[in-house]
């Protein structure tokens, strides 16, 4: 048996910050389809919501340095997360 952390954050509808044991990452959508972004991978998966089917696909960076990729996509994911944080605030 193991332990799992995992703790979504909501930060605006269809927008969610995810923390586990094993990092941060940043979910775009609902019920249906959702894209989760996370150190430069993407993983798409698309349900029918309600049935408890759906089709997962991660996809990478093709480079083949992916460091630099990494540090420029998770910057982005920052940035993202920081404008959002702070339009939340001022709409308040």
């Amino acid at each position: 048996m193991s332990l799992r952390f995992r703790k979504r954050i909501r930060i605006l509808p269809c927008l969610w910050l995810n923390l586990s044991k094993s990092g941060i990452s940043t979910s775009i959508g609902g019920k249906g389809l959702t894209i989760n972004l996370k150190n430069g991978k993407t993983k798409t998966t698309v349900g029918i919501p309600g049935t408890g089917l759906s089709y997962s696909e991660t996809s990478s960076s093709t480079h083949s340095d992916p460091a630099p990729v990494r540090r420029t996509s998770s910057a982005l994911i920052w940035l993202l997360i920081i404008v959002v944080i702070a339009l939340v605030i001022l709409v308040k």
